[in-house]
């Protein structure tokens, strides 16, 4: 395990462990659409953002094409920031409601966000080994997160890969399993680095595909981080 979140950050963003990960960043950058054309894209894997003493955690699927692999931060710059943005402020995570540019001025008050993949994948559909190469960061994010108390998966794919991380770090699952559904809590037993499990909630990924169609609500999403902060205060 690295000893610093900095020291974290700057082992993923030298990351080239996933070819078809690195091909396609570069992809994106090089074929942006024209209202884009100016800006100079990031294209490259994308580190945790956030209070490094959080007691929430917020772990995504993968960097938007054109959000943080443009940007280079953490759910900014797309529609899903736009979304998830508004629901951490009016729970009071998020000094303003909008997430547009590294240099916007937002600061997270008792959150960190991050993701199971750090490179935007093709259709947003990383594979099994792009999961898994990139878990160890998410383990080492949770190793250096010492506050931690609650865990927002935001979809399956995170909540699926929040699981078997946790599983393999030594927290003791329910059996069976946790089932994804929106706004489910599990308050998971045994340890994880000889402190308390974290509780776990299940949320639809703020999306434009969940968002247009009303599968999530904004409404939806500000309860679920509601209740978050409930339980990471008590």
């Amino acid at each position: 395990m690295l000893s610093s979140l900095e020291e974290l950050a700057n082992t993923i963003v030298s990351c080239n462990k996933c070819p078809r990960l690195v091909y396609y960043r570069s992809y994106v950058a090089e074929k942006r659409p024209r209202r884009f054309l100016k800006e100079e894209y990031w294209a490259k894997p994308i580190p945790g953002f956030g209070d490094p003493n959080a007691r929430l955690l917020v772990v995504g699927l993968a960097p938007a094409a054109h959000g943080g692999n443009r940007t280079g931060r953490m759910f900014t710059g797309d529609g899903s920031a736009e979304t998830l943005m508004r629901a951490l402020y009016s729970a009071g995570y998020a000094s303003q409601p909008y997430s547009i540019h590294k240099d916007d001025g937002l600061r997270l008050e008792d959150a960190y966000l991050t993701a199971v993949v750090r490179c935007v994948p093709p259709k947003n559909m990383p594979s099994k080994e792009e999961i898994e190469n990139c878990s160890t960061y998410l383990k080492n994010e949770l190793f250096l997160l010492k506050n931690v108390r609650v865990i927002v998966a935001l979809g399956m794919v995170a909540f699926k890969a929040c699981i078997k991380n946790l599983s393999e770090l030594g927290v003791k699952m329910p059996r069976p399993l946790p089932e994804f559904s929106h706004g489910a809590i599990y308050k998971l037993e045994g340890e994880l680095f000889s402190r308390a499990a974290p509780v776990l909630i299940a949320s639809y990924h703020p999306s434009r595909q969940n968002t247009q169609t009303g599968r999530l609500t904004q409404g939806m999403l500000n309860r679920v981080f509601k209740r978050a902060r409930r339980l990471a205060s008590v």
